[in-house]
């Protein structure tokens, strides 16, 4: 039994190596345990369920859509549905197929809708784990007609229409032709009709205003020729939060759920909390006398006598490397200055005259214990969006369920 620990990713590794004496070879390495030194996402399942039944009050008796897409929002996908999935009424909103399957194969049996285009390859794995997928131009419609036609079934479809976001949707202008396409195709199992709001977590709601009133205008169309939509959809987090009239039938709602503002630009006139705190160990303490460069560049010069803790998460982890300019961290109810550059797999701390004690923990964003950094604070510093900060979280990030 041998046990080697890894720098680069900062596992401790207990390793049994078989060895034929006689020849001097290795015959083969098992791996056998692994012990996580590293930065870890704490998240805190309590918060989840709070913000989940607050969120509910506000909608009332709306479809409610969790979007768990990019990994939940960087909390682990399966981390969150686990968590609310005996909830069947709640429908969970994917990006990619391969995300929907994550969900079906580890035993979710909520409905899952998937929010990237389709592909032809896929829509039989679509169809054989009950997934809703969504049709976004006329070559969608040609390709579910046709699969359709040799399979005699078809996964549930809700149309998108382009009210003003210019990404993915039917041109405004085509739902004549699209409607027309769907009535004289009755098989084709259309449940819903959606479109993406593009700047309803901004101040300016007036485009807002525009997006809505062409999609009423769709679904009106969409009604009076005899289609009957049992989801219909627009509203957001952001929307949400501005009291848009958009709920229609469905909501759906991500980074809300997560306990953090979509913008700086919306009140959050909702009691939530933060459900992840990012944490990471001190591994190294050491006292520098003054005028002493630290990290890369040696930007960050020492003041006075002073200790350097090392903290074993970087850039690589998800740490927001632009943060170290003016950013800091808590520990035990104090923040302390970063000091000098995010490395890839570390960064250092001035802890002042603390002497923090090796293995504790840092709060680098989120709420714990008497530590509470908003992941919000960081974004607007950095000029950043919270979306990219929390989806940045993987890779070597261990996550704990609490």
């Amino acid at each position: 039994m041998v046990f080697f620990y890894d720098t680069n990713i900062y596992n401790i590794y207990f390793v049994f190596i078989k060895w034929i004496s006689t020849k001097n070879k290795i015959t083969s390495v098992i791996l056998i345990s692994t012990i996580m030194i590293g930065p870890k996402a704490y998240i805190h399942s309590d918060r989840l369920s709070n913000n989940i039944l607050k969120i509910k009050n506000i909608i009332s008796d709306k479809n409610l859509m969790l979007v768990v897409k990019a990994n939940g929002y960087g909390h682990g996908a399966l981390n969150i549905v686990n968590n609310i999935s005996h909830d069947s009424k709640i429908i969970f909103g994917t990006f990619s197929i391969n995300e929907a399957l994550e969900l079906r194969n580890s035993g979710i049996k909520n409905n899952i809708f998937i929010f990237s285009k389709i592909q032809k390859s896929w829509i039989h794995l679509a169809l054989e784990n009950n997934l809703w997928i969504n049709a976004t131009d006329m070559d969608d419609l040609k390709i579910l007609n046709q699969f359709y036609k040799k399979k005699n079934a078809c996964p549930n479809i809700h149309l998108k229409f382009d009210t003003g976001m210019t990404r993915l949707g039917f041109d405004m202008q085509d739902s004549n032709e699209v409607f027309e396409y769907i009535l004289k195709r009755p098989f084709l199992p259309i449940e819903g009709l959606y479109s993406h709001f593009s700047t309803a977590d901004e101040g300016d709601l007036s485009y807002v205003e525009i997006q809505l009133n062409r999609f009423k205008k769709i679904l009106k169309k969409g009604i009076e020729k005899g289609i009957n939509f049992k989801y219909i959809h627009c509203s957001n987090s952001g929307a949400v939060l501005n009291k848009i009239n958009s709920m229609f039938n469905t909501v759906r709602i991500g980074m809300l759920a997560y306990g953090v503002a979509p913008s700086d630009e919306v009140s959050m006139n909702i009691n939530i909390d933060p459900v992840m705190s990012f944490c990471a160990p001190i591994v190294n303490l050491r006292n520098v006398p003054a005028n002493t460069p630290v990290s890369y560049g040696g930007k960050y010069i020492t003041k006075k006598s002073t200790n350097i803790g090392v903290i074993q998460a970087g850039f690589a982890d998800g740490f927001p490397r632009p943060w170290y300019e003016k950013g800091y961290i808590s520990y035990r109810g104090r923040n302390y200055k970063i000091a000098g550059r995010v490395c890839m797999d570390q960064f250092m701390v001035d802890f002042e005259d603390t002497e923090p004690h090796i293995g504790e923990e840092v709060l680098i964003f989120g709420k714990r214990r008497n530590d509470f950094i908003p992941i919000e604070t960081i974004s607007k510093e950095i000029d950043s969006t919270t979306y990219v900060l929390l989806t940045a979280i993987h890779g070597r990030t261990e996550y704990v369920i609490i």
